[in-house]
């Protein structure tokens, strides 16, 4: 059934419980009141300056990222490293470039990672990858 795929047990729940287990929707976050502690998964929509000089990079300047769905626990990834990001809202976050990043000019993949949340074994699906922008740098 559904709640064995989902990763839902019937062990220990009351008759009421059985009965709202079964109302709820197959392996369904937005519907499925058990998914609570779940994280979305981020959306990138811009990176600001999409365009920067290398000297800007040693300068260590800041690199804005829009999008929606950032939470406490999301990273900014500069080609594969993950960096700890300051979160302004769940639709913009910032992060402090640097060589030890970005060790030459060329193109850079930027995406946004949230790790799995506290969704448990409940069938939740929870964090993930946002799409990748390409940040250029001259």
């Amino acid at each position: 059934m559904w709640f064995r795929r989902c990763g839902l047990s019937l062990a220990g729940l009351s008759f009421a419980g059985l009965i709202a287990l079964f109302a709820l929707p197959a392996c369904n976050n937005t519907l499925n009141p058990l998914c609570g502690s779940s994280r979305p998964v981020p959306q990138i929509g811009s990176l600001s300056p999409s365009t920067l000089d290398f000297s800007q990079v040693q300068a260590g300047t800041t690199l804005t990222v829009k999008g929606s769905h950032f939470v406490s626990a999301s990273q900014i990834l500069i080609n594969k490293t993950a960096l700890a990001a300051t979160i302004i809202s769940d639709q913009k976050m910032t992060v402090k470039l640097s060589t030890d990043v970005i060790s030459a000019p060329g193109t850079v993949n930027v995406l946004v990672r949230t790790p799995s949340g506290n969704s448990g074994d409940l069938g939740c699906t929870s964090g993930g990858d946002s799409s990748v922008l390409v940040l250029t740098v001259n």
